[in-house]
């Protein structure tokens, strides 16, 4: 396999090969369409990732080899395995990944695969986070949250105030977003509904005595 995955990754032509002298061919309609996020250009960063985010419904675990070059280790974890090794910092989330998770987690109880099923004729939404600095911290703003605005002249820009994060959230009562405390304490803080018949994670608040 590896042989082959040198010859793929250099030609990617060559997939067509592999797949005829295996008999076999992807199933390219197992990936289900999840989200998607654009992520804001601010501060010194001057590139943005542009990511989409996609669900396969699997019986098993499917056999793993890394190339250890993309991808160099490998671990199965639930999305609550996953937020505890997070805030214990084994590994690190960004943003969108801490949040993906804590949806999953809330869509855990629900038969997935249908569900995705059904969620694939509405479409995937993506999402232009809005970044807003506080006194202490940082706050991502989503869709729906009554600070985020859909107007292109702020979609780019970053926001800030002289309060601190706990008075924004006081003052708040519509509310789809992200705080990030530091590196590995992140909330999320959601009181709207739902678009697109999607879920949308419970709020999720970690006592920092426990950090």
């Amino acid at each position: 396999m590896s042989t082959w995955r040198t010859r793929v990754c250099g030609n990617a032509r060559h997939f067509l090969d592999l797949c005829a002298h295996l008999d076999c061919m992807p199933n390219i309609w197992a990936p289900h369409s999840w989200s998607g996020w654009l992520m804001p250009i601010t501060g010194e960063r001057r590139h943005r990732f542009d990511t989409n985010f996609f669900l396969c419904c699997l019986r098993e675990p499917p056999p793993i080899q890394t190339d250890l070059a993309e991808m160099v280790d490998f671990h199965w974890s639930s999305p609550s395995e996953a937020t505890e090794s997070f805030f214990s910092k084994e590994i690190w989330l960004a943003s969108p990944q801490f949040y993906e998770l804590r949806r999953l987690e809330n869509a855990a109880s629900s038969n997935l695969h249908k569900f995705c099923l059904e969620h694939a004729l509405e479409g995937a939404e993506k999402w232009l986070p809005i970044t807003c600095t506080t006194a202490d911290g940082l706050v991502q703003l989503y869709p729906g949250d009554e600070l985020y605005l859909e107007d292109s002249d702020f979609l780019e820009k970053v926001l800030s105030t002289e309060k601190k994060t706990e008075e924004i959230m006081k003052e708040g009562k519509k509310l789809h977003r992200l705080v990030q405390h530091h590196s590995h304490y992140y909330s999320i803080h959601v009181t709207v509904q739902s678009k697109r018949k999607h879920i949308y994670p419970k709020n999720y608040v970690v006592n920092k005595s426990h950090l």
